[in-house]
């Protein structure tokens, strides 16, 4: 802050205060101050130098003034840059009571465009001296009045405010009264004689008294009154207010003849000098000027003219209650009526520099117009808001104190999509209903290239069935230039920077994508890669996007039967049974798996053919086959099921496999299979004991294979479970061996050299470590 004094040798010190504050739009806020009915030509400033701006460029930046009022109290030199002033400044005038009162300028530059706020605070000075009403005032007092009575009369006004506004009152010395004095609102001090001794109208019938207003200014100005005292010795009960202050509010708009309230007074007196009669008083000389009208008989208090919130707030009426006595006497009853403001006035808005033509290219924030928007309704109803339409590439601004606005760039322009923009701004204050006013402007935008190709979309998401026809288009892609002419021929690419290039193909006119392979959703599943779109302008602009690429699957892979395999790849398998097993029992489980994936991977079993349908059961998720019930001697001692394996694609795919079940003799069963007979017996065993049992086993059974090599392949009908699983009808005489054990609810075979086709392999068990399929019982799986 700065502060600068200048003194004139006819009037006081006088001081001007500086004060910057920085913003978007208006850019800096300036205060002067200054004494009232200074000369005119009076210097407040230098604004130029206050603002910091060259002063060999204030002619070309044309320098100015606007006050937004009809009379230009102030003026700058457009050559200096000094700020004086132009007319005669009367603070009383322009603000009357109100504390600070102040007066807003506006200076604008140009080159660039710039405005700043100036506030010029008008200090007051002791022009004015107290005024009475009148310059003699009579008040009649009964004789019978009490000592220590309170008579009001009337207060002098001083136009001036703070301390030369009126200070105090002073009356000459009188044995009957004293004067006291009370604040009371907008009339500030109200004298108050007091009777101090008794009156006798018999030894004295009038009192003269005289009573000196005076302002606290230097020096104090003043003014007196002449107060006849006239004692009545009749009609001694004045009237009676019956409330000491009256208060109500009123609306501005309110419509002629509105009634406010009754003022109500009582005399305790009888006929004549008990009747009242009301009428307003006013603070000056003569009949009451307020906008209200008074009943004389019954005194109620309306409306008479219009009322104006935005011309004065409150009104203080002194209502007079008087009686109808050979000598009247009279009271003051006080009324407040507040005047409360409605939104009436619409609001301004005024364009003060505006710039016609911006390229599209400007920079954002980029001022277009300054403008300042005013309202003289209060508080809500004053408060103005200024908007424009959200579509545009424009935003207003707002200045701090609320009062300017700056209209500037938020987008980037295009010519190519409109040419001139018609912004209407639209001012609309807080009020209940709303008041609204507009103005409209046009900018034209100048052309440049800056528009790149659009794509339709970004990102692209292609779903392809896999199985595609190679060198068939699977997708396309679509991009936009806005711009005219070259500019706005588009051509396509790939991004060589991704392996895509190998297996995919774009036209750079359509922006056409084909398929150099084709595609196996069980081997890629999902691929994505960037296309680049360019323009043809110099230089060329450009813009890429992603496309994301699903391969969807379909019904393609058939069923695949992992048990039973035969030694010749053949989805067939040969089951023992005892005759003696009960329903329920497991004869085996059928396992497939199938490649694709949902609906086309989920797999169900069915019987597709059984020679005894009563016997067998299948269960059609699991591949399960169980007995329906117990064998019984008719049943026939061997059964072929053919179970159907199918997906549930749309077309479905399926595969076969046959299962002949031998119905052997329990004992003949149980030397068929050391694994079923070991089931039961493993839980009681020692595994230690048990393996050392089957090495035995097998080292007697490898040195009998060595001796009887022929004997063993036409051994058959005594198949145990081991030779079982090895048979080959290809079998090149290589001799296997292996040693079986059980690992919680699985039982596994190492094998070798050759391994058995009706076992699983075990992952990582390096592929000689195979899971036997397990055929216990039921109730010895308990």
């Amino acid at each position: 802050m700065a502060k600068r004094v200048v003194q004139e040798q006819w009037l006081q010190p006088w001081i001007i205060c500086l004060t910057i504050l920085t913003f978007r739009g208006i850019t800096a806020q300036i205060r002067y101050s200054v004494n009232e009915e200074v000369k005119k030509g009076t210097e407040l400033g230098n604004v130029a130098k206050d603002l910091g701006l060259d002063l060999g460029r204030l002619v070309e930046r044309n320098l100015r003034v606007v006050s937004g009022t009809k009379l230009d109290f102030f003026r700058i030199n457009p050559e200096d840059g000094r700020l004086s002033v132009n007319s005669r400044v009367d603070r009383e005038d322009l603000c009357a009571k109100t504390v600070p009162c102040i007066i807003n300028l506006k200076a604008v530059v140009e080159n660039p465009l710039e405005m700043h706020q100036l506030i010029v605070e008008i200090h007051d000075i002791n022009d004015n001296a107290p005024r009475f009403p009148d310059e003699k005032y009579t008040v009649e007092i009964l004789e019978s009045a009490v000592v220590g009575s309170r008579f009001q009369l009337e207060g002098a006004h001083d136009l001036d405010v703070g301390i030369n506004s009126l200070h105090s009152y002073k009356m000459i010395h009188n044995q009957y009264f004293r004067l006291e004095t009370e604040e009371f609102g907008e009339d500030g001090k109200v004298p108050f004689l007091i009777l101090q001794r008794q009156l006798d109208r018999e030894d004295k019938a009038q009192h003269a008294l005289q009573i000196t207003a005076s302002d606290g200014g230097k020096p104090p100005k003043s003014s007196t009154i002449n107060i006849t005292i006239v004692v009545s010795d009749i009609n001694d009960n004045p009237p009676i207010c019956s409330k000491q202050k009256y208060t109500v509010t009123v609306k501005e708009d309110a419509p002629i003849g509105t009634f406010l309230l009754i003022v109500n007074a009582s005399d305790a007196d009888s006929g004549a000098n008990g009747e009242i009669e009301y009428s307003i008083r006013s603070k000056f000389r003569g009949l009451s000027s307020e906008p209200f009208d008074l009943d004389s008989k019954t005194g109620r208090l309306s409306v008479k003219s219009k009322l104006d919130f935005e011309e004065k707030q409150l009104y203080e009426i002194k209502v007079v209650a008087a009686d109808k006595g050979a000598v009247p006497l009279s009271t003051h009853c006080n009324v407040i009526v507040t005047v409360q403001d409605v939104n009436d006035n619409p609001p301004e808005i005024d364009i003060t520099s505006l710039s016609g033509r911006i390229a599209e290219n400007a920079p954002l924030g980029t001022v277009v117009a300054l403008m300042a928007v005013t309202d003289r309704d209060s508080g809500l109803n004053g408060e103005v808001t200024c908007t424009i339409a959200t579509d545009l590439p424009f935003d207003l601004k707002q200045s701090a104190d609320g009062l300017s606005y700056s209209l500037v760039t938020k987008d980037k322009l295009d010519k190519e999509l409109i040419k001139t923009y018609s912004i209407t701004i639209s001012a609309k204050d807080s009020g209940n209903p709303h008041l609204t006013s507009s103005k409209d402007i046009h900018v034209n935008v100048i052309d440049v290239n800056d528009n790149c190709p659009m794509f339709s979309q970004s990102p692209y998401i292609f779903h392809v069935f896999e199985n595609n026809e190679p060198g068939s288009s699977i997708l396309s892609v679509s991009a936009t230039d806005t711009d005219d002419g070259e500019n706005a021929v588009v051509s396509y690419s790939l991004d060589t920077k991704g392996q895509v290039g190998s297996f995919l193909n774009i036209n750079g006119e359509s922006g056409t994508i084909s398929a150099l392979k084709s595609f196996d959703f069980e081997t890629l599943k999902s691929f994505q890669f960037q296309v680049v779109a360019s323009d043809s302008g110099t230089p060329s602009l450009s813009s890429n996007v992603t496309v994301h690429v699903f391969i969807l699957d379909q019904n393609d892979n058939a069923p695949v039967i992992l048990y039973p395999v035969s030694s010749n790849g053949s989805a067939e398998g040969v089951e023992e049974i005892p005759r003696n097993v009960n329903a329920g029992h497991l004869v085996t489980k059928v396992r497939a798996y199938d490649a694709d994936i949902g609906y086309n991977g989920w797999l169900l079993f069915s019987l597709q053919q059984v020679t005894d349908h009563s016997l067998f059961g299948l269960d059609r998720y699991t591949g399960q086959i169980r007995t329906l019930r117990s064998l019984t001697e008719t049943d026939e001692a061997e059964h072929k099921l053919v179970i159907l394996v199918k997906d549930n694609g749309n077309v479905s795919l399926s595969a076969t496999a046959t299962v002949l079940v031998k119905v052997v003799e329990p004992r003949e069963a149980f030397a068929a299979s050391d694994v079923k007979s070991s089931t039961k017996d493993s839980e009681d065993t020692n595994v230690t004991f048990y393996l050392m049992i089957t090495l035995a086993s097998v080292s007697a059974l490898f040195i009998i294979s060595i001796i009887v090599l022929i004997a063993m392949q036409c051994s058959k009908s005594s198949t145990d479970y081991t030779s079982k699983y090895l048979q080959d009808t290809n079998y090149d005489g290589t001799l296997c061996h292996s040693i079986q054990y059980r690992s919680g609810d699985k039982r596994y075979m190492l094998v070798g050299p050759r391994m058995s086709v009706g076992s699983t392999i075990v992952p990582g068990s390096q592929a000689n470590t195979l899971v036997l399929p397990d055929r216990r019982r039921p109730s010895e799986e308990e």
